[in-house]
């Protein structure tokens, strides 16, 4: 074992917490999925509260590297009328984090992802797809994206089908979520220090050496992206979001 920042992790642990923060870093700049496929992996090693707190500084890290790359992208009309309905999300996970344990956590984001996938596919064969004009519906993905992502780091499905609705080009969808998930990732930090006490001095120590194995995986991402074809990404997103939908349940 090896004793790093008073976390005694054994050489799987450290493989594990390294593959994370790639996986972060490729989902912050476009491999949509990877960055959930790192969320039961993080929970293995530290628990699903805890894990929560751990990955909080990663996302950071690695929502840096997808707005420094994609920030001229992104839709801040969308981004106004989502952002204070996901901050009322995240006062609501933060109240009833505490009694839900790790097993109803799970079902309930296995639950909201597949639900996410269906519609989003229902709504790729659409032969016309309509775009929906209705604030409900940005409000009401705002708040379950909060929820999702206070409790879990699990917003990314939620958000995927919001911008999936609005019919975005491939960058403006990349840019979009990559300043919404910045703002509202920074907001929820008090939440974890003083409410969760799930960020401390020695964990945010742990993920900052992560940050090389972040910034490799946002620039793997970067290539990957480039490489898909605007028609192909969407179907992409939905492909790599259902793989990692089946990775925690399996």
């Amino acid at each position: 074992m090896l004793e790093l920042f008073s976390y005694s992790l054994s050489v799987t642990d450290l493989v594990i917490l390294v593959v994370v923060a790639v996986l972060i870093g490729m989902g912050k700049t476009g491999v949509a999925g990877a960055g959930m496929i790192a969320v039961p992996l993080l929970a293995i090693v530290f628990g699903g509260k805890a894990s929560t707190g751990l990955l909080l500084p990663i996302l950071i890290f690695a929502d840096f590297f997808g707005v420094y790359h994609y920030h001229q992208h992104a839709n801040w009309q969308h981004l106004r009328r989502l952002l204070p309905f996901a901050l009322i999300g995240v006062v609501i996970g933060t109240l009833t984090g505490n009694i839900i344990d790790d097993q109803a956590f799970r079902l309930i984001m296995v639950g909201i992802i597949f639900v996410s996938l269906a519609i989003m596919i229902w709504q790729q064969h659409q032969r016309q797809p309509t775009i929906p004009t209705s604030p409900l519906f940005g409000y009401s993905i705002g708040i379950i994206g909060g929820f999702a992502t206070m409790v879990g780091n699990l917003a990314g499905p939620i958000m995927i089908l919001y911008l999936l609705a609005m019919q975005f080009p491939k960058n403006q969808f990349i840019g979009t979520a990559a300043w919404f998930f910045l703002v509202i990732n920074v907001l929820k930090i008090p939440f974890h220090v003083f409410a969760w006490q799930t960020i401390t001095v020695n964990s945010f120590l742990l993920d900052a050496i992560l940050i090389p194995a972040i910034a490799a995986g946002a620039y793997l991402g970067i290539a990957i992206v480039k490489n898909i074809p605007e028609n192909v990404y969407r179907w992409f997103v939905i492909v790599m979001t259902l793989i990692a939908a089946l990775a925690m349940v399996l």
